[in-house]
């Protein structure tokens, strides 16, 4: 091991070659694409620490690729198709100006991503207004809607007549058990006389803080935090603490790109008391699709077994698939499961009555969020124009939860 007062030398030179005008640093990057084929891939490594600002990698024959740092030390580019087992070499270079990619703004309550001013989604940050005649306890935050395909399509709903709580894409759980009472997070204003009187919920959701949010040349996102609250008690009580961290993409694919969400929730329990989960068929993260899906025939449902919506409700699955017709053309919702996951491959709920799909741990049993205990749930939510492509989603999942290995070397 090197003396301390070296190695401070050692970073200290690292640090002025790297800043210092007319010294470009490069490195050699190794892409392989192991036992799999490979659709565009979303790939992080860890950079150089001398690297900082905008990057780009090179390879003979190809475009440049955009390289986006983050502040944990990480880099992340869109790896090119690759057939399974081969490998492609790059050179890493720091550049002047990165190129125009994934945008976040603020406006208001809601904070909108987008790619070259085509919306992807916006996230509903505290309770937004409801539709003309729905009563106001049915206003609600944190989650995401509208959300759209990259051929401008909305694909998610909000407030459907049939289930005014359904909202767009949300994680929340329906039957529970908390200090002896029942708290359900997922239907919020329903109950017993609620839509005509508009009586208390007996729990919510709701948007804590924007702890931060970025734009970048690859990816674009934010972290919250949202309160999960008992309010059945005589006063409101936290149950638990979520953060949200949610990472934009868009993805090229010739005459079908892709965008994609990439969903981590982290849930702790805000004191000393665990959230029971008894069995039950439903509650976890949900998407309500289209309005223009509502009718039974016009929604198409797909496992990555196979099944359909019938044959495919209460089984588990590594991804699932939501779509149909909308303004004109097909579009879908595809939600890619993480090995990582609770349970995996995780239980699903895929309603038969309404285009609405669940990710359902619960249905396996009973269990807990405990103190101590975080739960940490990994989505990544594909939107693409056209019908269900049982082979793409199968490649895309693997390079979900399998990447590509980008090995970095100097030269």
């Amino acid at each position: 091991m090197k003396p301390p007062i070296y190695r401070s030398a050692l970073l200290l030179l690292a640090l002025a070659c790297a800043t210092r005008p007319g010294i470009a640093a490069e490195w050699q990057l190794a892409l392989r694409a192991g036992d799999h084929e490979r659709s565009t891939a979303i790939v992080r490594f860890a950079a150089p620490p001398a690297l900082r600002g905008p990057a780009q990698l090179e390879s003979a024959g190809r475009a440049p690729l955009p390289v986006q740092l983050d502040d944990a030390g990480g880099a992340t580019f869109l790896a090119p198709p690759l057939a399974r087992g081969a490998t492609l070499r790059f050179v890493l270079k720091a550049v002047e100006k990165a190129p125009a990619g994934i945008s976040t703004e603020v406006s208001g309550d809601v904070l909108k991503v987008s790619a070259g001013g085509q919306q992807i989604f916006t996230y509903q940050m505290a309770p937004g207004p409801v539709p003309e005649g729905v009563l106001p306890i049915f206003r609600h935050g944190a989650h995401l809607h509208p959300v759209f395909s990259p051929g401008g399509r909305l694909v998610t709903a909000d407030h459907p007549a049939d289930h005014r709580w359904h909202r767009g894409i949300w994680l929340a759980w329906t039957s529970t058990g908390f200090e002896g009472r029942k708290p359900d997070f997922w239907n919020l204003g329903k109950g017993e006389g609620a839509e005509k009187s508009g009586a208390m919920q007996t729990a919510d959701v709701r948007f804590e803080a924007l702890d931060f949010q970025w734009s970048g040349p690859v990816h674009g996102g934010f972290v919250s935090r949202h309160r999960f609250l008992d309010l059945t008690g005589a006063e409101a009580t936290d149950v638990l603490h979520e953060i949200w961290d949610v990472t934009a993409y868009r993805l090229p694919g010739g005459d079908r790109p892709l965008h994609v969400i990439d969903l981590i929730s982290t849930q702790a329990c805000a004191g000393d008391s665990p959230l029971k989960l008894p069995k039950y068929h439903y509650g976890g993260l949900g998407v309500r699709g289209s309005e223009r899906w509502n009718p039974v025939d016009a929604v198409s449902m797909l496992t990555s077994n196979g099944d359909d919506r019938v044959k495919g409700d209460g089984t588990k699955a590594k991804w699932l698939w939501l779509g149909g017709e909308v303004e004109g053309g097909s579009s879908g919702i595809a939600v890619l499961i993480h090995p990582a996951n609770f349970r995996f491959p995780q239980p699903l709920r895929l309603n038969p009555k309404n285009p609405q799909i669940c990710i359902a741990p619960s249905q396996e049993g009973d269990w807990a969020i405990a103190p101590g205990r975080p739960l940490v749930s990994r989505y990544r939510i594909v939107i693409a124009d056209g019908p269900a492509d049982a082979a793409l989603l199968d490649r895309l999942w693997i390079d979900y939860a399998e990447p590509p290995m980008a090995e970095l070397a100097t030269p």
